[in-house]
């Protein structure tokens, strides 16, 4: 089978393993049901995710124009700490920012590489924690806008990672740790603004099965700027990352945007 398409996140379900799709305009893939099999990627062009051009891929699927312009992109996306839409103040739509920054929030620990802190919109649980390759994701606080939950998330900091460390997530390489016991030390440290929505006794952990048949030991990433064509065994699936038998990994997240041709 071939399809072709433009490369979006795929998409989650939760499940025990997680259900991985891989979807298109005109088709989509189940990526669990093709494990162990031999698949070709193949790159065909760029289309930006937000004007539909075939123009190059800036950053996050979009074209330089686009990544510039779009309030889907904007600072407080990734730093959560900036948003202003609370206080009515546009940053590039007020619109497009009230409807994003000012809903339920998480503030959250999770178990990817290490123990570290994060924030997602409630709608987002727990597909962020699945995006990110979790093992194991916590709610510490449920705050009414993005603004509290990116001061708390800064706060936080300060004691926790905020990143993940790929290579060790896709090599499975994660010392355990207790998220719910980590959570009950954190009180103290959560800011006035936002203390009064900490629930102590909100103890919702997650646990994550990634439908992974070998881990490998050492990681290569695909770059299909440098290798337009990559053939071989899929033997796992983690975060957004598709694994492959020879140790190579492709991030489909991070080359959103990208049109390509897959075999199977």
């Amino acid at each position: 089978m071939t399809y072709e398409g433009v490369l979006t996140k795929m998409q989650t379900e939760f499940g025990n393993p997680i259900q991985y799709y891989l979807v298109f305009e005109d088709s989509f893939l189940n990526m669990n049901q093709i494990l162990n099999q031999e698949i070709e990627i193949s790159f065909v062009g760029y289309q930006c995710l937000n004007c539909g051009k075939k123009k190059k891929i800036f950053r996050q699927g979009f074209c330089y124009d686009c990544f510039y312009s779009s309030a889907a992109v904007g600072d407080w996306i990734m730093r959560p700490e900036l948003s202003t839409a609370h206080l009515g103040v546009a940053d590039r739509d007020l619109d497009y920012e009230q409807k994003v920054q000012l809903q339920p929030h998480i503030v959250y620990l999770a178990l990817s590489s290490e123990v570290k802190v994060g924030v997602t919109r409630k709608t987002q649980v727990p597909t962020r924690w699945i995006d990110q390759g979790a093992n194991e994701a916590i709610s510490i606080i449920e705050v009414p806008n993005r603004y509290l939950a990116g001061i708390t998330e800064v706060a936080l900091k300060n004691h926790y990672a905020d990143k993940t460390n790929w290579r060790k997530m896709l090599t499975n390489d994660v010392p355990a740790a207790d998220l719910i016991a980590e959570r009950m030390k954190l009180e103290a440290l959560i800011p006035a603004e936002a203390r009064e929505y900490f629930v102590l006794d909100k103890n919702d952990l997650y646990q994550m099965e990634y439908p992974v048949l070998q881990y490998p030991t050492k990681v290569k990433s695909l770059s299909l700027d440098k290798t337009p064509t990559f053939q071989g065994k899929l033997t796992g699936i983690k975060g957004q990352y598709l694994i492959f038998e020879d140790n190579t990994v492709f991030n489909v997240r991070g080359s959103e945007g990208y049109v390509v041709q897959l075999k199977v």
